[in-house]
């Protein structure tokens, strides 16, 4: 049985992660210090013998446990806060030391591991490195257009120098590692706390509260379900031969954020009235991934029609 290390595995779209690869009979270690992770994402993993949690902070040391393991195949590495929004406390914008530090020195941390272990590495970025962009969609070949000193440079630049690491360790070391951008992703054990836009809206329809649009509603998103996405991190690790390959990974149906208000509120039978405030500092204009390189590679692309994915998770969030 191969060992599979999922840094920030209690969190939305690790402990999807953790759940698939039990199911494909993977031993999955999952490493999470709870900043924006939740502890009853994982609660029916610890039934699980192959399943083993360890709480710490990848920033401070390597996790003495993993050098006890007997081997160490692969090593995804999600753990980040991921949303903008400074009205959540999960935002990175609440926590910007801890983006950066868990970007650079977390990322170090473990590549040192899978460098010692001779394992396999996954990087998470995200579309975030793209920043504003002056095209569309978005290749993997694109630099972005980014502030590095606004208040969105800590993620973004935090995720800008986790892939430059990982590609030094590649080029130095001939360590095997895999860069992932993903896009926008939404689903079922979202936080409904967390800030994000689709969390934001159901979560407000759903209590026939205002939806609340930041800007005109005219910027665009592309939104993957977490499914679809979960299956493309696996294509990335586990293809042969995609060593220091990088792959964008969303869904390129791209809509505006008036629209999915508008989407939401239908689906909920909401009477939710749409409010205005100002538009973030920074915030994208449009995003939708170019999703080519990943389909003619890997054979993969979403599955999950955003309506579809809606549905499911407007029913996660009415129950939680």
């Amino acid at each position: 049985m191969q060992t599979v290390i999922v840094a920030g595995g209690a969190g939305f779209i690790g402990s999807h992660l953790c759940e698939q690869l039990l199911q494909k009979n993977y031993k999955v270690i999952c490493i999470d210090n709870f900043i924006t992770g939740d502890r009853k994402n994982i609660e029916k993993l610890l039934q699980n013998k192959s399943f083993e949690f360890i709480e710490h902070d990848i920033t401070t040391t390597v996790s003495p446990f993993l050098f006890q393991l007997e081997s160490i195949d692969f090593i995804f590495h999600l753990a980040s806060p991921a949303s903008p929004n400074k009205n959540s406390k999960r935002s990175y914008i609440n926590y910007p030391i801890e983006t950066l530090r868990v970007n650079s020195q977390g990322t170090y941390n473990l590549l040192q591991v899978a460098q010692e272990r001779n394992a396999r590495f996954l990087y998470v970025s995200s579309s975030e490195i793209y920043g504003d962009p002056a095209i569309s969609p978005q290749p993997e070949e694109y630099f972005g257009n980014v502030n590095p000193i606004g208040v969105r440079s800590v993620y973004d630049e935090g995720k800008r120098f986790g892939e430059a690491l990982t590609m030094a360790y590649f080029r130095k070391f001939s360590i095997n590692t895999r860069i992932v951008r993903i896009f926008n992703t939404y689903g079922p054990q979202m936080q409904v706390d967390d800030g994000r836009v689709i969390s934001n809206f159901i979560t407000q329809a759903i209590r026939h509260k205002p939806l609340t649009i930041y800007g005109k509603g005219d910027q665009t998103r592309s939104f993957c379900f977490v499914d679809d996405m979960v299956e493309g991190l696996q294509k990335v690790m586990f293809t042969e031969k995609m060593e220091g390959q990088i792959f964008n990974l969303g869904n390129p149906d791209e809509r505006t954020v008036g629209e999915l208000a508008e989407i939401v509120k239908k689906m909920t039978n909401s009477s939710s009235e749409i409010t205005f405030e100002e538009l973030p500092e920074d915030d994208p204009k449009i995003r939708k991934p170019d999703i080519t390189k990943a389909k003619e590679k890997l054979n993969w692309e979403p599955k999950v029609s955003l309506d579809e994915g809606l549905k499911r998770t407007i029913e996660y969030f009415s129950n939680v």
